[in-house]
């Protein structure tokens, strides 16, 4: 997920957010509540009355990190860039941005339609980080198993949804104690 501060970008992108701070703030509610999505209906598979089930998730704490990526510039069309454009651009196709076209040094111009321009997009905007934790005695003691379990079912939730496009590749990794 993206966010620009170009109002000529918005205009063209539904997609793209105004703020680095509201595609971290919906990027934190997305994953808390397919989290809490998940363990509510591990809850009703245990026949767990709604009460219960509340009371557990209210004991939850998901802290999230994601740092996304900025375009300051952007193109929908990688062949055509204008000349005023001194900054990297992000090529964006389909309302995803797929690639950065970098600044070649050579005339300090860009050249979005050369393969050896085009970088990837940083890992840091691509890794979603965070904890889950708990002060429910019985779901503090659950194995690295049942919680990978979780996150995976998680996972596959954000990739069948409405943001699908943006975790259409997410994976999940269990760490810690």
């Amino acid at each position: 997920m993206v966010h620009t501060g170009d109002a000529a970008i918005r205009a063209q992108l539904s997609n793209i957010a105004n703020s680095r701070r509201a595609v971290q703030a919906l990027v934190n509610c997305l994953v808390m509540h397919t989290v809490f999505d998940v363990l509510e209906s591990q809850g009703r598979s245990a026949l767990l009355p709604d009460t219960v089930i509340s009371s557990i998730l209210g004991q939850l704490t998901i802290n999230i990190t994601y740092e996304p990526l900025e375009c300051k510039k952007a193109t929908l069309n990688p062949a055509v860039v204008p000349q005023d454009r001194m900054d990297d651009t992000c090529i964006i196709v389909s309302n995803t941005v797929t690639g950065i076209c970098k600044m070649m040094p050579q005339g300090r111009m860009l050249m979005c339609n050369m393969p050896m321009a085009i970088g990837a997009i940083p890992s840091r905007h691509l890794t979603i980080g965070g904890t889950i934790s708990t002060t429910n005695i019985i779901m503090a003691s659950w194995s690295r198993t049942m919680w990978q379990s979780v996150v995976n079912r998680a996972v596959r939730m954000l990739a069948s949804g409405p943001f699908r496009s943006n975790f259409f590749s997410a994976s999940a990794v269990v760490s810690g104690s």
